[in-house]
């Protein structure tokens, strides 16, 4: 069946690149949630004025990937140990969050993160929000597929 997750963990240029290349995963779009602010655009997000984070939203195929395994790439593609930060981003707009749209979401969520936080491959603790999905707003055109369109391999390059 076909469910949706949404997951900030830095530049979303970078995340949307890497889900979208797992098989089940069906579309991938970047934007913003989780702030105040009504349809914001970049300009306003990168204020640290809105309180959204750029986020991944996807559709995927349940038969194919799972909830949890979309959740490994997650963990395994960030640092979920460092505050509004990734790399040399800095901002709110760059936390770690974790947007369920479901109670099991939610559950499975809370128990992965609690699993790789006993897991010991950081030596701080995970700060990771796990929050309920709130109005996701598409980011500008020119930054959907990004890395794609510009055959690159990373925000930071």
């Amino acid at each position: 069946m076909k469910q949706q997750a949404t997951f900030g963990a830095g530049c979303f240029w970078e995340v949307e690149e890497t889900f979208r290349k797992i098989t089940g995963v069906l579309t991938t779009v970047v934007g913003y949630m989780g702030g105040k602010t009504k349809n914001p655009t970049y300009e306003q997000v990168c204020t640290d004025g809105t309180g959204h984070a750029e986020v991944v939203h996807l559709e995927y195929e349940d038969s194919h990937v799972t909830y949890e395994e979309l959740l490994n790439v997650f963990w395994a593609n960030h640092n979920p140990t460092t505050p509004n930060q990734q790399g040399p981003d800095e901002g709110s707009q760059y936390r770690s969050v974790i947007f369920y749209h479901t109670p099991e979401q939610k559950k499975i969520a809370e128990e992965s993160k609690k699993k790789m936080d006993k897991s010991g491959k950081w030596k701080q603790p995970i700060i990771t929000l796990i929050v309920p999905a709130s109005t996701f707003y598409r980011a500008e055109e020119y930054h959907q597929k990004y890395l794609r369109k510009r055959e690159a391999k990373s925000c930071h390059i």
